[in-house]
């Protein structure tokens, strides 16, 4: 079950976080895993720990939000493995700020990194995918992405961007299906992150919440792994637009 064997998988933001475990959980189901961040140094280390593992990987810098560099990496990708199966759709950033004093530069570049950053990587993959009739797109979203009764003071951009990929993933699933490619998003809930602990957040909030969610602790990395993984495996094959909240039972609360 879940085996990736021979599968080439791309997993962005990768260098940390729920990115870099992503990376790892998909080279031990016997992926060969290609890194990218913007930090290649970074991801080298991860590309180091595959390897010690025996596993297969190779490491570039890209911007996501920058067409031409998502290009090029997946040219390198493609020239390197023949094919390209499984995208990983992890880069984000979340950056603090109340909706009054947000610019009209930072309302960009969170949307160009977390919304168009995804869009780009996916359609170049869906062309690759596409001739082999078989991809998996897994796209990272948020339980903070509306419809679901859960905002972030301070995160409205952020709460657009993952929204919008909802959107965009349950529209791609539809044009896609058609060429075998297989389109979903994972929505996190509170996961113990580099991202979260960057937040900052007030020990009486983290308190708060950790006390509405039914299992009274945040998710550890591994545990939304392996829901990217099964969606990235054939046992996957009937899923598709569809969205998975890995929240600790807090959207049942």
């Amino acid at each position: 079950m879940l085996e990736l064997n021979g599968k080439v998988a791309l997993v962005t933001g990768a260098r940390r976080g729920m990115g870099r475990t992503h990376a790892l959980t998909l080279a031990r189901q016997g992926a060969k895993v290609v890194i990218t961040d913007v930090d290649l140094n970074e991801c080298q280390l991860v590309e180091s720990e595959i390897k010690s593992g025996g596993g297969e990987a190779l490491c570039f810098r890209m911007d996501v939000s920058n067409a031409q560099e998502v290009n090029q990496v997946f040219d390198e990708v493609i020239k390197k493995f023949g094919r390209l199966d499984i995208l990983v759709n992890n880069a984000g950033i979340y950056v603090s700020k109340p909706a009054l004093e947000i610019t009209e530069e930072e309302w960009e570049r969170m949307i160009h990194i977390n919304l168009k950053g995804q869009f780009l990587c996916a359609q170049r993959a869906a062309k690759e995918m596409a001739k082999n009739k078989w991809g998996r797109i897994i796209n990272i979203a948020s339980i903070a992405s509306g419809g679901v009764g859960v905002g972030i003071f301070g995160g409205v951009h952020y709460t657009a961007s993952k929204g919008g990929i909802i959107g965009m993933t349950e529209t791609l699933a539809i044009e896609w299906a058609p060429l075998g490619i297989n389109v979903n998003v994972v929505a996190p809930g509170a996961i113990d992150t580099p991202m979260v602990s960057s937040a900052q957040m007030p020990k009486e909030v983290m308190d708060g919440l950790l006390q509405s969610i039914p299992l009274k602790r945040m998710g550890r990395p591994e545990e939304v792994s392996a829901m990217v993984v099964f969606l990235a495996s054939e046992d996957a094959s009937y899923i598709t637009g569809a969205t998975f909240y890995v929240d600790g039972g807090w959207l049942a609360a």
